[in-house]
């Protein structure tokens, strides 16, 4: 029997066990949502446990917005820590720090709602209805600290259900289920798959290679994927992957492994981090089956470079943008401008020098690189190889970073140096190429805080 079966009948077990007293029967169905909870905590039968986890789950999926913002709100408000234990810990700790007293404070400090969540999850299906709640959730996180203090439980507890030892990498390709090629074609979040066709060219041929990472609760759904390219050279733009007339060649021909699209598919899961594993696992896999890569490299968007760029230029005072640039990229104005020649020459030679700055100079006032997928790539160890004028031509492309894309190199033996530079020194480490952009503006300075825009804590970015 499958094991989501036998849940499944434990389950319809425990239901008829709950309710199979005519008293007990009645009071469920007039109990109200926080009292099933106050049951489900107490309750210490497995199978009434899990039944009563099903009631619960299945009574939320049916509330409307309104609903399920008071459900979160009693969560907060009625299962948190209980203070009278939580005043007497902090109590015996003050006058005695021993590690018992540290394991009392540790416990009482927790909020009864985590152990209502871990007993929520038992329930079938229960992990993914309690991923679906979480992306609720993240859609009002900012209305509110006690949205605010929920969300940090639900992450807390995410962060160890879905830690890396409990994931497995499939790879992903024409013959999968048309169920999980499905997910893939909706949750492409960077090059939109037009439909079967269009996928079939990204995961058909011998140069291609896809992979994604489940997790066991989640059986088909994917949590998130990676596109890869095996080319002879690195790209400058988009098209060099995806044209329908490239020429094909065969996998151990490739001397460069290409990730040109990386996307998180739960949004219920934002936050906790898949990709860098994902990256890491990959080009281990593809080192063991194709000896003959030597390069990993990435295709990547910049999905901030042009809301920091209208930034800047809507500073009078921004001592970089010289007026002579400030004419140029009045430019960018004309949604047309990239089919002119001529004026394309004139927006690369202020554009590019500007997107060094952006990756080289600016940071958040945590003092982090400004773009969301330069601090996941960078973060990783990556380095910074080459920008890329104009190498994605699609609406989204030039509405978000005008056309630009960069190259991220993943050479191996630099990647614990890398990301140390950045961890400790704020340093991103670049190839000479891109930092001689930097003398435009007569300067090479590293990890200079401009105070650039504010790093959102509910990015999703895809890569």
């Amino acid at each position: 029997m499958p094991f989501t079966d036998m849940l499944q009948s434990i389950t319809e077990r425990g239901r008829m066990l709950l309710f199979s007293g005519s008293r007990i029967r009645q009071a469920a169905a007039k109990a109200d949502l926080e009292t099933l909870c106050e049951m489900l905590l107490s309750s210490r039968g497995e199978a009434s446990g899990m039944a009563l986890a099903a009631e619960i789950l299945d009574r939320w999926s049916a509330l409307g917005s309104d609903g399920v913002q008071i459900f979160l709100h009693m969560l907060h408000e009625k299962f948190g820590p209980e203070t009278t234990k939580l005043d007497m810990a902090i109590e015996n700790y003050l006058t005695d720090k021993s590690s018992a007293t540290i394991i009392a404070l540790h416990q009482a400090a927790e909020p009864r709602r985590q152990e209502l969540l871990r007993r929520l999850n038992h329930a079938p299906n229960g992990t993914a209805k309690l991923v679906r709640m979480r992306q609720k959730l993240l859609s009002w996180k900012e209305q509110s600290a006690e949205f605010r203090a929920l969300d940090a439980d639900f992450a807390h507890l995410f962060g160890s259900w879905f830690n890396r030892g409990f994931l497995t990498l499939r790879p992903i390709d024409w013959s999968t289920s048309a169920h999980i090629l499905e997910k893939i074609i909706k949750y492409e979040a960077v090059h939109e798959i037009a439909g079967w066709e269009e996928l079939r060219r990204r995961l058909a041929p011998a140069d291609r290679r896809c992979f994604a990472f489940f997790h066991p609760r989640l059986a088909d759904e994917p949590l998130v994927f990676v596109e890869v390219a095996l080319t002879r050279s690195v790209p400058a733009a988009i098209r060099d992957v995806l044209d329908d007339a490239r020429k094909q060649i065969n996998a151990d021909e490739a001397t460069t492994a290409v990730f040109y699209s990386i996307s998180n598919c739960q949004d219920g899961l934002r936050g906790i981090s898949f990709g860098n594993f994902l990256i890491k696992q990959v080009v281990e896999d593809l080192r063991r089956d194709l000896p003959g890569l030597k390069n990993f490299v990435t295709l990547s968007p910049v999905p901030g470079f042009a809301r920091w760029l209208a930034k800047a230029r809507s500073s009078a005072i921004d001592p970089l943008l010289s007026d002579r640039d400030r004419e140029r990229l009045v430019l960018l104005d004309d949604s047309n401008w990239a089919d002119d020649e001529n004026i394309a020459m004139q927006l690369e030679s202020v554009l590019l020098p500007l997107a060094a700055r952006y990756f080289l100079v600016e940071r958040t006032p945590q003092g982090r690189p400004v773009d969301p997928v330069a601090r996941f790539h960078l973060g990783n160890g990556a380095r910074l190889e080459r920008l890329n004028f104009l190498g994605d031509r699609s609406a989204k492309a030039m509405q978000h970073a005008h056309g630009l894309m960069v190259n991220y190199l993943y050479k191996l033996e630099d990647i614990v140096a890398n990301h140390e530079a950045l961890a400790q020194r704020g340093e991103v480490i670049a190839s000479p190429e891109v930092r001689r952009f930097l003398d435009h503006y007569g300067e090479n300075r590293r990890g200079v805080d401009h105070k650039g825009s504010e790093e959102s804590e509910s990015e999703q970015p895809s890569f």
